[in-house]
Parts: C-alpha cells; sequence; structure tokens
C-alpha cells in the first residue's frame, strides 16, 4: 500500500518541486531591492530587466533617495543582493569591501589589503555575490572571500605570489567570475594564466599555462556555444577561450592594443564573440566553428573603440562610446558587418547600461542621460548633471536595479528614485 501510494503522490510531488523552482526564479527578480550579483548583472550583459521605469525626467532629475558619502576613493561599481548592496573603496593605505542597506546606510567594512596609489589611485573592481558570500579581488592581486552577511573573511589568496603574476600599469581590474562551486580570475602569470579556483577554499581546481600572455584589466564570460561551454576574455595581445571544467585553451585571436589595454567585456551571440578596445584599435567580430575549437575574423573595424565605458548588443546593433581625440562620441555599428551606422557627439564619452529599452549613459563629466536608440538614430529624453564635490572623472558604470539608478562618483554613491510606478 505504501509504495502504491508513493506512485500516486509522485507526480504532485514533482509538480510542487517544478512550482517551488520556479517561485525561487521569480522571488529572485522580486527580492528588495532587486538583483545585480557582479559587474554587469545576473548575465553579465549589462542589461537589467527591470521594466516600468520613467522615460523623462525632471529638469533637475530624478529624484534623490540618498546619497552614501564614505565609499572611499575609487572607481567601483555596485553589486546588489538580497536587500544589500556592496561596492569597495581605499581609505588611506588600506582597500575596503563595503555593506549599505537599502537605505544607505553602512552595514559593515572590511579590510582587503593594500589600496592603490599608483597611476588612476583608487579601488577598480565590485564585489562578485554569490550564494551568500562576496569575491574581491583587490588592485595589488589579493583575492578574498567574505561572508555577505557580516563581512567576516573566509579565505584569501595571493595571486601575484601564486602564480608569479605581474602587476600591470593600472593594477589587477578584473571583476571576477563565480559559476556553480568554481571562481575563475585570470592572473596572467606563468603558473596561471587563467585559473579555476574552489570557492569555498581558494584552493587550485586548474591552471592554463598553455597560454603565454599577461592579463589586462578584462573581466571573463562564460557562454554556451552548440551545447559547450567556454570561458572567453581579452589578455594583452589576444582574445582568447578556454574550457572552464579542465582549462584547456579552445581557440585564440590576435587582438592587439595600444599600452596592452584590454578593458571592456567581450560578448557572445549566436556563434559570435566581440570584443572591443580603445585609443584607436576598435573592434572585431568572430566566429566561432560549429565545434568551438576555433573562430575567424567575420570583421575589423575602428569606428566603435570603446576603451572601457561598455558596450551594449541590442537589437543587431553594438551601442558604445568611442576615443574622443579620434572625434567619436555615442557610436552604433551593425554588429554583423562592423559598418558604423551613427556617430552621435552630443553625448561624449559615456558608460553605458541598458534597462527597459532605454540606454542610460553617465558621461565622464557626470551628466546622466536616457537616450532611446536604434539602428536608425539616437534621442535623448532627458539629461541632469550629478553634483560632484571633485574633479575626479565619473568612470563608474551607471547600475538600474530595483527601480532605482545608482551612481558611483569617487567616494560618493547617489541613489536614484526612476520607477514610473
Amino acid at each position: 500500500m505504501g509504495s502504491t501510494g508513493l506512485g500516486r503522490l509522485s507526480p504532485w510531488f514533482v509538480a510542487f518541486f517544478l512550482f517551488a523552482v520556479a517561485s525561487r526564479a521569480v522571488a529572485v527578480e522580486a527580492e528588495p531591492g532587486g538583483f545585480w550579483p557582479q559587474l554587469h548583472g545576473p548575465n553579465r550583459d549589462n542589461i537589467s530587466t527591470e521594466k516600468g521605469l520613467l522615460r523623462q525626467w525632471p529638469a533637475e532629475g530624478p529624484k534623490l533617495l540618498w546619497k552614501y558619502a564614505d565609499c572611499g576613493k575609487g572607481y567601483a561599481g555596485v553589486s546588489i543582493v538580497e536587500g544589500r548592496i556592496y561596492t569597495s573603496g581605499d581609505f588611506g593605505d588600506k582597500e575596503f569591501v563595503l555593506a549599505l542597506d537599502l537605505d544607505g546606510k553602512l552595514v559593515w567594512k572590511t579590510e582587503n589589503g593594500k589600496s592603490w596609489n599608483g597611476p588612476y589611485p583608487g579601488a577598480r573592481t565590485t564585489p562578485t555575490f554569490d550564494q551568500g558570500f562576496l569575491y574581491h579581488l583587490n588592485p595589488h592581486g589579493r583575492l578574498a572571500a567574505f561572508e555577505a552577511a557580516s563581512g567576516k573573511e573566509k579565505w584569501a589568496l595571493d595571486i601575484r605570489k601564486e602564480f608569479g603574476a605581474e602587476l600591470a600599469t593600472w593594477a589587477f581590474s578584473e571583476n571576477v567570475l563565480v559559476d556553480g562551486g568554481t571562481l575563475f580570475c585570470v592572473p596572467g602569470g606563468p603558473k596561471g594564466r587563467i585559473v579555476a579556483l574552489d570557492k569555498t577554499s581558494g584552493k587550485v581546481i586548474w591552471a592554463n599555462t598553455e597560454l603565454t600572455e599577461r592579463a589586462a584589466y578584462c573581466s571573463p564570460i562564460l557562454i554556451t556555444h552548440n551545447g559547450a561551454r567556454q570561458l572567453v576574455t581579452v589578455m594583452q595581445k589576444s582574445i582568447v577561450s578556454v574550457d572552464p571544467a579542465t582549462g584547456k585553451t579552445l581557440w585564440t585571436h590576435k587582438h592587439t592594443t595600444q599600452n596592452d589595454q584590454n578593458v571592456t567585456m567581450p560578448i557572445y551571440h549566436d556563434g559570435y564573440v566581440y570584443a572591443s578596445s580603445g585609443h584607436g584599435t576598435g573592434g572585431r567580430l568572430l566566429k566561432l566553428s560549429s565545434d568551438g575549437k576555433s573562430a575567424s575574423e567575420v570583421w575589423a573595424a575602428k569606428e566603435l573603440d570603446n576603451c572601457h565605458g561598455g558596450v551594449i548588443l541590442r537589437d543587431g546593433c553594438l551601442f558604445g562610446s568611442g576615443c574622443r581625440l579620434f572625434n567619436k562620441g555615442f557610436v552604433c555599428v551593425d554588429f554583423l558587418t562592423g559598418k558604423m551606422l551613427y556617430n552621435e557627439r552630443k553625448l561624449g564619452k559615456v558608460s553605458v547600461t541598458c534597462a527597459d529599452g532605454l540606454l542610460y549613459c553617465l558621461d565622464d563629466g557626470g551628466k546622466m542621460s536616457i537616450v532611446e536608440a536604434d539602428r536608425v538614430g539616437c534621442r535623448i529624453l532627458s539629461q541632469f548633471r550629478v553634483p560632484r564635490d571633485n574633479g575626479e572623472a565619473f568612470l563608474c558604470h551607471p547600475v538600474v536595479c530595483g527601480g532605482r539608478l545608482y551612481l558611483r562618483h569617487w567616494n560618493e554613491l547617489f541613489a536614484y528614485d526612476v520607477s514610473a510606478r
């Protein structure tokens, strides 16, 4: 009787289980403050799932909910999970990871090694959240895991010492990636060009020593191509791909730039990988072979030479800033051909994100715009100027999450209400 009863209940159990999984997915989207667990969001594509946002702001800008004025020096962004906001900043000779609540009040602040006082001093990287922990890479190469609730350090690893990695001109700037039980990092050292670590302990799972290049500030992405996964990033002179399970190199493609400076995250879409770099280098599109073990160049063009403000792929077009030294503004190019569709100089050099079908563009002088853009042209819907108390450039990428627009400038974090509800 027992086994017969269980047989009858089994479909109900399965249905309940599926409902619970679906409910959890909805809950993640609906959690207080929204869900933006790392640089460029859940999918690292810099496209928010937010809906119901204002399409027109008052002349003075959207409502300022609060300002937190003690983030420390730096350009780090914010991650937002479970009603907490995380960032990093430099205080004197130390770098700290910070947690705020949704009212802009400090919850905790924990040290993560030395601050960066070299070229462009200040914190660089956004903490990556995963299953109750934060993972943060210091500019000097100290990689650490912290309890998100308390800030207590769980483990730390010096990637320079462990993998023989060298400091580049602008220090370590990678936003590390966590997937399942694995943390991926790109030290660029001879004992580990790209590495996979156990996220719970920091112990090495594998270390790729086949590659020969150093790291170049870029943050990696995970892609699935024809059912197989790849870890893709840009190193000093090449776009590279490795097997995330083994670390084996799958393919490389030459991509040389001025000062070996490759910052912008690559983009994957429908069998293609796009990468862009600044100062006249431009972008290139690669087509992956069906087995994912090689990549051939489709086009290379200088029109969209994005340095570090980010590039958005929407509706078959790439949107981002080009280098103003080459008379570039906000540039749109066709994804599959590389043809420039327009160059809107009114917007200047901007960092971008996308939400509710609009582009949010923050220029390096502090002018914030919402822009309606397609392949035909772009239209500025609203603008306002973010207040500033120093001459540092606005380099942190804007974040739209939980009906709010978050803007970081040096020591200050602003939270604006942009919800239309």
